[in-house]
């Protein structure tokens, strides 16, 4: 008489293991050098992203001050996990290099070759040598505005362009007081005097959100943009009838001898177009206002200039100019907490899909943003511009 047994014989038969295989995870290091550009207070990195990401195995090494211009101290990144440098060398020797402005020529030099660089690109003011030198050292390296989202919409530019937008108005608002120049206007107006009058060139995101801001200021809005259908989805996304009009010289023209401050955001494949000649800004009222958001790409408006020297608008033919780059510095914990949220969550897809090689192959919206792989040029536009050799991105990847 056999033991009675809830299972049958060939259950009792032993079984092979299935053993779970998990996806071999490399050793990621960042390095976060402190921007040296003098109106760069930026981070891309929020010390609530570092508590995470070096819960998570990254490690992350950051260089003392880097923080400071967006009120985040060495020590409030000490607590959440970084390592706090005071070598830069030692921060630009790390495999990946994370940052908001492009490494200046002397921080390429202390970059190791093969490493990993990530920032802004600013293609209309680097230079040649800029490339080569990164090329030298056959870096791989992904610019902000080339990395695309599962929607094929570049998800930094969208997101910069929230604050730039804002940003431009609020600027504008501020240069409109007598204390800057401006003819004391209030931006927007009151009960009994005549609303601001503000031009905005470019339906895109920043213009968007210039709109909603100088709208909800109680300010009269004019739109102006080559493209009937970023007319009307502007309207649609705002949900109400305003003036909009294609890029007409004449119109255009009309709109600014009126206006109290003009925005320019307009992109282009290369250069941002200039559509306001200096004729037209001589027309302009004494005291007016104008806020060059495309001035990284070169600017909208003829009589712009890049202001690298102070942080201040310079006066034109009487008119107030403000052409600072990167105009969302001006507020860098809104802007660094945004970028943190990014980063974040891409950084966490390195670690599972198992390191940047991987990742690359997997994810085309990360692929997009490589401007320049192990010392290629891939991005097309940069090639033209520079007279450099391009390979195309999809024949270096395997």
């Amino acid at each position: 008489m056999g033991i009675f047994t809830p299972f049958s014989e060939e259950e009792l038969i032993p079984q092979e293991e299935r053993i779970e295989v998990v996806k071999k995870r490399g050793r990621i290091s960042i390095g976060i050098p402190r921007e040296e550009h003098p109106h760069e207070s930026r981070i891309t990195l929020t010390p609530d992203a570092v508590s995470v990401l070096t819960a998570n195995g990254i490690e992350i090494t950051i260089e003392s001050g880097a923080g400071l211009g967006a009120h985040y101290t060495d020590t409030q990144y000490s607590e959440a996990g970084a390592k706090i440098s005071y070598d830069p060398e030692e921060v630009l020797t790390q495999p990946i290099i994370l940052k908001v402005e492009p490494p200046t020529l002397s921080q390429i030099e202390s970059i190791q070759p093969y490493s990993y660089l990530i920032s802004s690109v600013q293609i209309n003011t680097q230079h040649k040598e800029y490339f080569e030198k990164l090329s030298g050292k056959k870096i791989t390296a992904i610019g902000f505005e080339y990395i695309k989202d599962r929607h094929n919409a570049l998800s930094i530019v969208r997101l910069i362009g929230e604050i730039a937008g804002t940003s431009a108005v609020l600027i504008a608002a501020e240069l409109l007081s007598s204390t800057h120049g401006g003819n004391g206007l209030l931006m927007g107006g009151v009960t009994g005097v005549r609303p601001t009058n503000v031009v905005i060139i470019g339906a895109g995101n920043v213009g968007e959100n210039a709109a909603r801001s100088a709208l909800g200021l109680g300010a009269t809005v004019k739109v102006f943009d080559n493209s009937l259908t970023r007319l009307r989805r502007f309207q649609e996304l705002l949900g109400r009838r305003l003036y909009t009009s294609t890029i007409d010289p004449k119109e255009l023209s009309k709109a600014l001898i009126r206006c109290d401050v003009a925005i320019g955001c307009l992109r282009g494949e290369v250069r941002s177009p200039i559509v306001v000649t200096e004729s037209m800004v001589k027309k302009m009222k004494p005291g007016a206002v104008i806020i060059d958001v495309s001035i990284n790409n070169g600017g909208v408006f003829e009589t712009s200039e890049i202001n690298t020297g102070t942080n201040k608008a310079f006066v034109k033919h009487e008119v107030l100019h403000y052409c600072i780059p990167n105009i969302t510095s001006k507020f860098a914990r809104t802007t660094s907490k945004a970028l943190s949220n990014f980063f974040l969550s891409y950084f966490l897809d390195v670690t599972e899909q198992g390191g940047f090689e991987a990742m690359i192959t997997r994810d085309r919206g990360i692929c997009q943003g490589i401007y320049m792989y192990k010392g290629r040029i891939t991005n097309q536009q940069i090639a033209s511009w520079y007279d450099l050799p391009y390979q195309d991105i999809n024949l270096l990847i395997i």
